[in-house]
């Protein structure tokens, strides 16, 4: 048995490669994965591979708009009533947008992301902040990436989408620490912040055999780090950034 058997796990933007990955990993691991998306027939795929890769998994999804507030509630409050709690929620939500040149930014891009990075995670985060707090190991992380840190002339917008998504997880960590059940008690949830350059899958590896991807984190490796989060205290993971690529 594992630190992550048993846990129920909800992914939100399941259906892309960091999704799928996790999903797969989680599964495997013994926890309960509850997959969320905006696309049917990509959700359904993402959950046929799922149930395929890792026999008797126990996987379900459901098609959740993280851009209205109250479906991410709805969402939450659905997992809750079925499974008797959350374990763990993945923002696995992503994007890019950007250029080459700051003057040549389109604040289009901004609110792009903004809406797909930012709002979709804090809708998220609101509606199961007080689950994770009940769990007895709430988990909670963000992909975020190396541009919050080493923002370039022409990323501006997906730089300032990451480290605006950043300050908020950090804030979410604050009340991790804060609102514990009992004065005195432990705190037993933790949020933490996953930092890449970018994403290879093993399809991209196959196609470009030659390419060496420097620097960019493998899929599976991004799964590991994920699964890994349970096996950690919440007290040394909670508002920390875990660096999967050099710094």
């Amino acid at each position: 048995m594992t630190a992550l058997a048993g846990k129920v796990v909800a992914v939100a933007g399941a259906t892309g490669p960091a999704g799928r990955a996790a999903l797969r990993r989680l599964a495997a691991g013994g926890a309960t994965v509850v997959a969320a998306g905006t696309d049917p027939a990509r959700l359904d795929s993402a959950l046929d591979a799922v149930r395929a890769a890792v026999p008797g998994a126990r996987a379900s999804g459901q098609i959740v708009d993280l851009l209205d507030p109250q479906a991410a509630h709805d969402w939450a409050d659905h997992i809750e009533a079925e499974h008797g709690g959350v374990d763990g929620l993945l923002h696995l939500v992503g994007g890019w947008r950007g250029g080459k040149r700051f003057g040549d930014t389109d604040l289009d891009d901004w609110d792009y992301l903004h809406d797909r990075v930012v709002r979709t995670l804090q809708h998220a985060t609101l509606a199961f902040q007080p689950a994770l707090l009940r769990s007895p190991a709430g988990r909670f992380a963000m992909v975020s990436a190396t541009a919050a840190h080493r923002p370039t002339a022409g990323g501006a917008a997906y730089a300032a989408a990451k480290a605006a998504g950043e300050a908020w997880t950090l804030s979410l960590a604050d009340s991790f620490a804060k609102e514990v059940p009992e004065d005195g008690a432990a705190p037993t949830a933790a949020a933490a912040i996953l930092v890449i350059k970018a994403l290879v899958t093993p399809d991209m590896r196959h196609r470009q055999p030659d390419r060496a991807f420097p620097g960019f984190t493998d899929t599976a490796d991004l799964a590991d780090t994920l699964a890994g989060l349970w096996d950690r205290p919440a007290a040394e993971l909670n508002g920390q950034h875990l660096w999967l690529t050099p710094r």
